[in-house]
């Protein structure tokens, strides 16, 4: 069986003597991978559980105040159909809000075979979670998601909306698994939450709850009618979706909450070559535009933000074998992405709708893409005052460098960086506040195919900062939040040779992934930082997309620190099973980003 070491060199041992070396017809690419046979023979007994590391929530140990169930449905052959939609209650016999917190928690089982698939659930078209599924076998398997969802209050207690959830799936004869799913909302008081000294209250990685603001007054959609889904479908770059909204006039502050996933040939479009790569080797693939996204958004044709979305992998990417049973960053609890429209008030303010569009630079298909508007209102007066000032466009630098070689073999490069600076005024019973919004992210990209194609590196980098800052009309700080993510990512496929000259489909992969989700956020002198990091390796002997045989190792790294308390957890999972796990609530040593 092939070993990998730590330069991502491939030794083979003599059973796999019987290999050619390099006969690959199409270039090695990440791709998805159904582990239907290899699964049935290594949990012949019971369900597993699989999970997604994640820091503990304050309530995870607290019994809630009540709960109240959001839906149970089967999703069994969906795809085409209309989503899950059912009315949606305010929860009874809890104390009046606002509830100092709300857990969202689904728990999923699923057996047979099965693909992953996305998922996402909103309230009244306001999306609370992005998710997608693992990929079940025979036996079954069971998860459980648990998201701080407080910053969505202002919802819970309306009885005018509906809870809806689509979850496109197949079943056949081929692919069996149906996903039976339970969400449950938790409440929790404040008393309890403040009688656990050590639990933190500060959740944010994902866009949820602060411990240093509130809850918005009103949140309105940014999304589609919900026939497939409240998410836009956006399949090439010229193609943008907007909704015409009107804001409030006594809005004080506004931010918008963006969710985004990446499907079809974008879903591993950090490794896509560009287009004259495609033409020139006249390969039969469509995942071109090369290996920069850039997800944008507008008002009335204005540029006001953009974001690089974090790449995660879903429970097929790569190699299935490294997910099992703990998924990749992201997979359960796909982040979302916070930009402050605030300096854009004075726009905003005139008693029109305006128009809001999202968009994906270079994107092609497919994006699922909405956006949720969460606004804080001046309830002292139904009207503010609000100005804009800086509002000019981003200053943009980006080189794409291309090298062919020989046949398939070639490297391409990327690299991009943007910033903006946006800053406007609003007078509020607050007081007259400036708030000034810099961004910032740098991108560098290398694909590089090696060995005819049959080999293939993929290096990316992605580091973006927020900085917004909020002055009294006298010059005076107010507030300042700062938020520094990195998205460090390395993936090797390797096609090593056709195992049957009679069955071209038929081939062994060997693959290797490193990621990490690093985030620094801090508000005046509070610092959270977060380090998250996963290293996979392992080979799969494929035939088509189904994988009959494989070994893989997969170990994380998780540190958590805030101004409350520390969680770390180191985890390693080989073929299928977890070997190492052990964690800590000891705040001995800082965190390692």
């Amino acid at each position: 069986m092939p070993e990998i070491n730590q330069n991502g060199a491939v030794k083979f041992f003599l059973t796999l003597a019987f290999l050619t070396a390099t006969t690959a017809s199409l270039p090695s690419s990440p791709d998805r991978f159904l582990k239907s046979a290899l699964t049935s023979l290594r949990s012949p007994y019971k369900p597993k559980k699989y999970e997604e590391l994640s820091q503990p929530l304050p309530s995870d140990q607290l019994t809630p105040s009540c709960s109240h169930v959001l839906l149970r449905h089967s999703f069994a052959n969906t795809i085409n159909a209309p989503p899950f939609t059912t009315p949606y209650t305010p929860p009874s016999g809890c104390t009046s809000p606002p509830w100092s917190y709300v857990v969202l928690d689904l728990r999923a089982t699923s057996s047979g075979d099965q693909y992953d698939r996305i998922s996402g659930l909103w309230l009244g078209g306001v999306e609370l979670l992005r998710t997608s599924t693992a990929e079940p076998n025979p036996t079954g398997i069971f998860w459980n998601v648990r998201k701080d969802v407080s910053r969505y209050s202002s919802l819970f207690m309306r009885s005018d909306l509906n809870v809806t959830m689509m979850l496109e799936n197949i079943v056949n004869d081929v692919y069996t698994g149906i996903y039976h799913i339970n969400v449950t909302l938790h409440f929790y008081e404040s008393n309890h939450i403040a009688s656990k000294p050590k639990i933190s209250s500060r959740v944010g990685v994902d866009g949820s709850q602060r411990s240093d603001q509130a809850p918005a007054d009103l949140i309105i959609p940014l999304c589609d009618e919900g026939n497939r889904g409240f998410w836009f479908m956006i399949e090439s770059p010229a193609e943008t979706h907007s909704k015409r909204i009107q804001i409030p006039s006594n809005t004080r502050r506004i931010v918008l909450e963006l969710y985004v996933s990446f499907h079809g040939n974008d879903e591993f479009w950090y490794s896509n070559p560009p287009n004259s790569y495609i033409t020139t080797n006249n390969l039969a693939t469509g995942r071109g535009n090369g290996a920069f996204r850039e997800v944008v958004v507008k008002i009335d044709g204005r540029y006001v933000g953009s974001e690089v979305p974090f790449p995660v992998i879903f429970t097929g990417g790569i190699n299935p074998l490294f997910w099992e049973p703990v998924v990749a960053i992201g997979a359960f609890n796909l982040p979302s992405y916070d930009m402050d429209l605030t300096p854009f008030l004075g726009l905003l303010l005139d008693g029109k709708s305006h128009e809001f569009a999202l968009g994906v630079n270079d994107g092609i298909s497919y994006w699922l893409v909405d956006a949720n508007l969460h606004l804080w209102l001046n309830h002292e007066s139904s009207n503010v005052e609000a100005g804009s000032g800086r509002c000019d466009s981003p200053s943009r630098h980006m080189v794409r460098r291309a090298k062919f070689e020989e046949e398939l073999d070639g490297s391409f490069r990327v690299e991009a960086e943007v910033h903006s600076e946006f800053d406007g005024w609003v007078k509020s019973s607050e007081g007259n506040l400036t708030t000034v919004v810099k961004s910032m992210f740098k991108v560098g990209n290398l694909v590089k195919f090696e060995q005819n194609g049959s080999y293939k590196r993929v290096e990316q980098s992605v580091k973006t900062k927020r900085v917004v800052e909020v002055t009294s009309e006298s010059g005076e700080p107010v507030k300042r939040v700062v938020q520094q993510r990195a998205y460090p990512l390395t993936v090797i496929t390797s096609t090593l040779g056709e195992l049957s000259a009679n069955d071209k489909d038929m081939y062994l992969l060997v693959t290797n992934v490193s990621h990490a989700l690093e985030e620094m956020y801090s508000s005046g002198e509070a610092l959270t930082e977060l380090y998250n990091r996963q290293d996979s390796e392992g080979w799969m002997q494929v035939e088509d997309h189904n994988v009959l045989a494989g070994e893989a190792t997969t170990r994380q790294s998780f540190s958590y620190v805030d101004e409350f308390s520390c969680y770390s957890r180191n985890i390693v999972a080989a073929n299928g099973e977890i070997t190492l796990n052990s964690s800590s609530d000891t705040c001995a040593s800082s965190s390692s980003s």
